[in-house]
This record gives C-alpha cells, structure tokens and sequence, in this order.
C-alpha cells in the first residue's frame, strides 16, 4: 500500500511539473504570415526576368534571364547565358560562377528533380526552342545534361512536378501570342536509361481557352495528387484576353475539371504548393496598367503587391496578405521548409537582382491554464484508476480477466474503444473532411460480424475457458500454430501502440503546445502506469469513461461546428449536399484508386472485422471478463451498435468541417496536415476548457489503445509462453511477471513511437488500414480455418500464414492498393492456401470433438477437454 501511495504521489508531481512546464507555452492560432527576407543579391546588379532557377547539390542555380540595360526605356532587350550558384556557406550563403548555358535563352520553364534542374524550352530575340536538358551542381561546377526535347517549341510555359514525374503546360509556340497552347507534357524521370533518350507523353489538353503566362502548380486534392493551371492571357481575335480561371488535371485519372475562378486575374506570376493541400500565388500581373507602359514608364507602379492562397479541398480563395514586392516572370523554388523568388520583373523594363526567401509560419497563442487544469486532471484520474485497482489483483486471473466479474456494459465500452482508436477521433473526420462518407462503410459492417462473433467465436473461446485467443488454435492445429499466432499478434500491437502514438502526437501538436516526442511520452507513461498496476480491471474501466469522453466531446464539436456555420444545420446539409460529401458508392474495379470502390470497402472492412473479432487477443479477452457467456455476448452487441452512432458522428463532424471551412477559408492554416484539421477547429474555434476537455477526449482514445494493446501482449506472452515452459514456480510469481512484461511492452512501444514520428504521412486512417490488414488478415484466416474447415492440418494451416505474409509484404513492396485490400488479401490467402494445402499433407490427425462449427458444443458449461496449457484461476 506504500509503496502505491509513493508511486501515485511521484506521478503526480510528474504531472504538476508538465503543466508548470507547459503553462507558458504556445498554440498555434490566426492566419498564416509569409516572412520574406532578403538573400545575398544576384551578381548581376540589373537582375534578369524568365530565369530557369532551381535547387542542385543543395544549392540555388539561377541561369539565363533577359533584361534591358540601362536607361531601360532606351535600350533594347538582352538575353543573357550566364549560370549564377547560390550556395550556403558557414558564413551564411555565397554565389559561385556556374559557367554558361548552351545559348543565351530566357522566359523556359524550369523545376527542381534528382537529376539536377531541369530547363526546358525558352526563347531569344528571333526564336523559341523545344531544348530540355539539366543543370546539375556537383560542388565546384555545373555539369549540364541532356534530356529529350519536347515535341515542339515553347515559352512563356511553366513545370511542375508530382513524384518522379514533370509536366509542363500551356506557353506559346511562337513569339507572339496568338500561337498560345492548351497543351499539357509529362516527362516520367524514373524510365531506365539516359535522360536524353527519355520520351515526353502528351496528355490530354486542357478543355479551356489556349493561354500563355499562366501560373502551373502541384497540390493533393484530398484524393489525388494534382496539377492547377491558374489564370494567364490569350490572344482572342486580336485582343488580349485576362483570365481568372482554373483548371485540374489529375493524373491518375487523366481527367481535367474547372475549379472555382480566382479572385483577380492571375498571370506571369508564381504560385506553388503549401503544406498539403494550399497553393499560394506569391507574385502576378493582373490588367491594371496594361497597354500604359511606354505613358508611365518608370511612374508605373509595379505589379500588385498581395498573396492569395487557394485550398484544394474545400475549393476556395482568401487573399493571403501584402507583400513586400511582386516580382513576375520568375520561378519560385523549393528549398528546404522556404521559398525563394530569385530576381524576376518588377515593373515594365524593370528587373530586380533581389533573391527572396519566403517562409510561412503561423503567429501562436497561450493554450489557456483552464484546458491544462481539465486535460492533466484527466491525466491523473487514469492514474489513479490504476493505483486502485492493483490491490484486487490477487493472481494472474484477476490481472488478465478481471476474474470474470466485469459488468457486461463495460465490457462492451472497452471493445469499443478499442476497435476505434483515437485514429477514429482524427482520422475519420479528416478522411470526410478530405473525401466523403465511403469510409463509413467500413464500420457499418461491424454488427454483421458481430453475428459470426456472437454465434461462432464466443462460444469456442467460453468453452474452452480460454485466457488467450490462441489457445484454441493450438486444440486445433498444435503448438506451432499457437506460437506463430501469438508472436504475429505482440508484434502487431507493438507497431500499433507506435503508430497510434507517434500519429495521434502529430495530429495533437496543432491543439496543444506539446511536441508529438513530448505527446508520445505523455500518452506512453501515463499507460504504462495505470496498466501496469491495475491489469485488465483498469484498462476496462478507464476505457468506459474515455468512451464517454470521447463521444461526448465529439458531440460538443460537432453542435459547436454546425452552429458556427451560416444557416446552421441547413446551411452546413447546402453545402454538403453541393459538394457531393454524403456520396458513399464509388463504382469502379481499381484497387489503386483513391476514390475507393464500395467493394474495395465491404471486402476489406468484413475481413479486418472479421479477424478483429475472432482472433485479435485484444477484443477477445474481453469475450472471457464477464461472468456467463450470455453477458459475453450482451457486451458485443453493444459495442457493434455503439458503433453506428459514433460513425456518424465523426464522419458529421468531418464533413460539417468541411462545411465550415469552405465558409471561412481564411481560418485554415496551410501549414496543417489534413489529418489536423478537427485538432486546428478544437484549438482556435472551441472556448478555454472545452478545448482541454475534447484533447482529453482524443488523449483517452489513444489511451485506451495503447493500455488493450499493453495488457493484451502481456497475456499472450505469459499464456501462451511463460506458462507452458513453466518459468515462475507460484502464480504470485506469475503476476509479478505478467507487471513486467505489461511494462516491457509499453516501453518498446513508446520507443517506437518515437521512432515512428513522421509528419509526411497523408493520411493517418490508411496507414492504420494497412498496418492491421498486414497482420490481422493472416490470423483471421487461421482462425476461419479452424473453425469452418475439417481437412485443415497444423502443416496447412502454417503455410496458409507464411504464403498470407509473403503476399502482405509483396502488396506493400510493389504495389500501391488501397489499404483495405490487405486484410481482404490476407484473409484470403491464408484461408485458400492452407484449405488446399492440407490437401496435399493430409488429413488432420487430431480429435476435432468441439472444435469446429460442425460439433461444436451447446452449453457455456460444456468445456472441450484437451491437453494444452491453462493459466492457475
């Protein structure tokens, strides 16, 4: 009891030490700012237009250009060939002479790729070129590499770039602009052989007016990468036509669509992807002044010094503040987590030798002592939940079955929360802020699996007084089938704890001040502690109030979001029902499309289910914590019904974020993954307290599937290896062993989830989709094979599991499926490869009395008597 008490009063003040430390610390809040600053000047002091500039070797190459010498009014054109090298240094940067270009060209199109800086077309004074070739930068010179030509002649064009892939669009053929083009290249840098020996594809055109001087950028969509065409001119029988439209090619589809218009007109500018899912236009011309240059000359006023920024989900524009210059005729590069315009125009005639480097970055705002004092005492009631429950561990029963005393209700909260995680909390309103309601689909198959559940998998697990689910493959198959099972599941729940951590940290690090490395140590120690301590009782009942938490929060957001939109409820279904977002059918046969298939869903989400429910130790322990199997079954009924409500919600939530956010788009942040936009509503929409309250609720979910896969681990490990080895000679010594390795488990899968931190992840509900599919297809076929076959041996069975896993690891290697095709492919293969291979071994030799569907036995009482390894109760 001492020792309980310290260890309490210790966690405690861990706790008061972290709202001390991060009472003063910031949240992100308000518009996004662009810092621009200034890098070292061009060398060249009258600066150059049309430029071809990208980043090689870790350096900034600027070449070619054209400008007007001094007095500009007086002067003719020049284009110019030389290579400038911006190269950092330990002093800051420096620029290096980079030779010369093959000949003097300007106003190509140019992006930055692994083979250097690619340059393509351009122009001088009598001529435009179809060349392409690379400038690559090896440290002391640059080295230029030919590439393929494009098919024709262009200028006046820009490039872009998706994966290993360019493309270029629109420009013009000819130096005037009646010859503009709609036309759209790709060159795919990942074909073997030369460069130069590469062959351009032209795609389909773009459907609208022919354009030159438009600005081409690559952003994600919610579903696809994609290429934006923006604004541009013509020539339109003899008059220059401004445009404002825009314009989406997707790749994957070869499709393109008319987007929302601009809000002014946009040309000769630069516009470049943000974050994932924001284009900025950080320079344009627009029609004002045009036609007045050689009136105005050096009294005209430069080009319109503003950013708009434009969101690829919810289509829609906010002008992104002033800036201070507008250089077009450029190229705006990528380097590092900055921007850079280097030289550009600035008014008619005018160049400018100044290289911007423009950083976006988001002001911060206190997190507010109120949501500390509502999240940490949270916290530190899991703890305590733990610390009351290690006094009613008496033995291993009591630690791994809560001594089959747990009411039917909680026991069904806990199945609950663990078969959604707090990936359900910010993954599935992100997926239907991003997408639509296909997903939905998924869990709306839960209460049909629950019907195999109640009817096949509970009664073999009650009947044979089952601790772990893989007791009873062992009955089945034997040993080997049991040990491969069990040791598949601890390493499935050790990468589960670490990418539910390191995924819920990312997502939380735009609500709270904490690092997702602080998030993951938060979430990791505390579960660790209170698991530790309490077992199964604890990890039961702290998942009973984190679904509360979590439903109840989620239902305040959702009223706070629907009521935050103009109109309210009728306002959010408009806007929704316009955008298509309650769209749950996807008809189509390619397992790789973004836009999922409806059976793509069924298939996957019956087999993930399936295998969830029948052979994930996680779930199944809680079939054996209450007292009759009867009560077993009441408790998966409820959490599969449970089920529907809480889909609805979040993917209401998901989809009235999406509603609220097309309304005011000046309130995303472009630096956010998508995977954080419901955390970025709780931080900056939800009132002090409220917003403690819901984090808490997002901190519970992770909570809870990290204490069920701590715990669960933990009892494999004893059953199904400790036990049959005989290693503790008492069950006291059983119990102080199961306490360790709940310990050793949490610790490697905090480690983990340090390890696993990783910010470029798109989406965090595919990646969990093909982590549990990876690893739980397999066992469910196991489990099937059991259950519904007589002809399985224990040698087919293993080869059905080791040709499911080699399939598992080729799907991830070499293709790019949708997530749900891994369990459905999983499940499949284990259960066709070991029916048919059994064939080939033999039939099973094992008394199958009370093993499969065929014999099983009627009463909760009927225990299956067979020689395995059973934990002392």
């Amino acid at each position: 009891m001492l020792f309980r008490r310290n260890l309490f009063r210790r966690t405690l003040l861990v706790v008061a030490i972290a709202l001390l430390a991060f009472s003063s610390a910031r949240v992100g809040r308000g518009e996004t700012h662009l810092d621009w600053n200034k890098l070292p000047d061009l060398p060249n002091p009258l600066g150059v237009a049309g430029p071809f500039a990208g980043i090689s070797g870790s350096a900034l190459i600027v070449a070619g250009g054209a400008n007007f010498p001094q007095p500009v009014w007086q002067s003719n054109k020049q284009w110019v060939d030389t290579i400038h090298v911006l190269a950092p240094t330990d002093e800051g940067y420096a620029w290096k002479e980079g030779g010369s270009l093959p000949r003097p060209t300007a106003y190509g199109a140019s992006v930055s790729t692994r083979h250097g800086v690619l340059c393509v077309g351009g122009n001088d004074a009598e001529q435009v070129f179809s060349d392409a070739y690379f400038l690559r930068w090896n440290g002391q010179q640059i080295e230029t590499v030919p590439c393929a030509p494009l098919p024709r002649p262009i200028v006046y064009a820009q490039a872009t770039m998706i994966g290993e892939t360019v493309y270029v669009a629109c420009g013009q053929s000819e130096p005037a602009l009646s010859s503009a083009t709609n036309a759209l290249w790709s060159l795919d840098l990942s074909q073997p052989g030369q460069p130069k020996d590469f062959q351009w594809k032209e795609l389909p055109p773009l459907p609208g007016p022919t354009r030159a001087f438009a600005m081409v950028a690559a952003q994600h969509d919610g579903f696809n990468d994609a290429i934006y065409v923006i604004g541009g001119r013509r020539d339109a029988d003899g008059q220059t036509q401004f445009l404002q439209d825009v314009w989406q090619f997707v790749p994957k589809t070869n499709t393109w669509r008319q987007r929302k218009d601009a809000p002014r007109v946009m040309m000769a500018g630069e516009a470049i992807g943000v974050g994932q899912s924001h284009i900025f236009v950080l320079s344009r011309a627009d029609q004002s002044n045009w036609g007045k240059e050689d009136e105005l000359k050096d009294n005209h006023p430069g080009f319109p010094k503003e950013a708009y920024a434009y969101h690829t989900i919810t289509d829609s524009w906010i002008r992104a503040g002033e800036t201070p210059a507008s250089p077009v005729t450029t190229t705006a590069v990528r380097w590092g987590n900055s921007i850079i315009l280097p030289s550009g125009e600035i008014r008619p005639r005018v160049r400018s030798p100044h290289i911007w480097k423009i950083t976006p970055s988001t002001p911060a705002k206190s997190f507010g002592v109120l949501n500390y004092v509502v999240l940490f005492g949270y916290l530190l009631a899991m703890v305590g939940i733990g610390v009351y429950f290690t006094q009613k561990n008496k033995n291993t029963d009591d630690y791994f079955r809560g001594g089959k005393q747990i009411p039917w209700w909680a026991a069904g909260c806990s199945i609950f929360a663990t078969m959604l995680s707090s990936l359900t909390f910010t993954g599935l309103p992100s997926k239907a802020f991003a997408q639509d309601w296909v997903y939905a689909v998924s869990n709306l198959t839960i209460p049909f699996v629950a019907i195999l559940a109640v009817f096949v998998a509970l009664p073999f697990y009650r009947r044979i007084d089952a601790t772990s689910a893989y007791e009873y493959l062992e009955m089945r198959f034997g040993r080997l089938t049991r040990m491969f099972a069990s040791m598949s599941f601890v390493f499935f729940h050790l990468f589960r704890m670490a990418i539910v951590m390191s995924l819920t940290a990312l997502a939380l690090a735009v609500a709270t001040p904490l690092t997702p490395v602080q998030s993951v140590l938060l979430m990791g120690v505390l579960s660790i502690v209170y698991c530790t301590m309490g077992g199964i009782e604890a990890v039961i009942w702290t998942d009973t109030i984190q679904t509360f938490v979590l439903l109840g929060g989620a239902i305040l957001a959702l009223a706070l979001l629907v009521g935050g939109i103009e109109g309210g409820f009728a306002g959010f279904w408009e806007i929704a029902h316009t955008a298509d977002k309650f769209n749950m059918v996807n008809a189509n046969w390619d397992v790789t499309n973004a836009q999922v298939a409806l059976w793509v869903i069924v298939a996957g989400a019956v087999a993930q289910n399936v295998s969830s429910y029948t052979a994930d130790q996680a779930v199944v322990q809680r079939y054996v914590t209450t007292s009759t199997e009867k009560l077993a079954a009441r408790s998966i009924w409820m959490s599969a019904i449970l089920t529907i409500p809480a889909t609805l919600l979040f993917f209401g939530i998901g989809t009235a974020l999406f509603a609220y956010y097309q309304s005011q788009p000046d309130k995303l942040d472009p630096l956010i993954t998508t995977d954080q936009i419901f955390p970025l509503f709780i931080a900056r929409e939800i009132p002090v307290g409220l917003a403690g309250l819901i984090v808490a609720g997002v901190f519970a979910a992770a909570q809870s599937t990290v204490s069920t896969s701590m715990n669960s681990s933990a009892t494999t490990i004893i059953v199904d290896f400790l036990r049959p080895l005989s290693f503790c000679t008492t069950e006291r010594g059983y119990l102080n062993a199961a306490r360790i390795c709940t310990f050793a488990v949490g610790t490697i899968g905090t480690l983990l989830g340090l390890l696993f931190v990783n910010p470029d992840i798109r989406s965090l509900f595919d990646a969990f989709i093909m982590i549990l599919g990876i690893f739980m297809g397999i066992l469910g076929g196991l489990f099937l094979l059991g259950a519904f076959t007589r002809r399985t041996n224990q040698l087919g069975a293993l080869c059905g599991a080791l040709v499911g896993a080699v399939t598992m690891l080729a799907l991830w290697k070499f293709t790019k499926v949708n997530g749900f095709v891994y369990p459905a492919a999983g499940l499949s293969v284990c259960f066709i490869v070991g029916y048919l291979a059994s064939f080939v071994t033999g039939q099973s030799p094992r008394d199958l009395s009370g093993l499969t569907i065929y014999d099983a036995p009627t009463s909760d009482a009927d225990h299956v008597q067979v020689e395995v390894s059973h934990p002392a109760n």
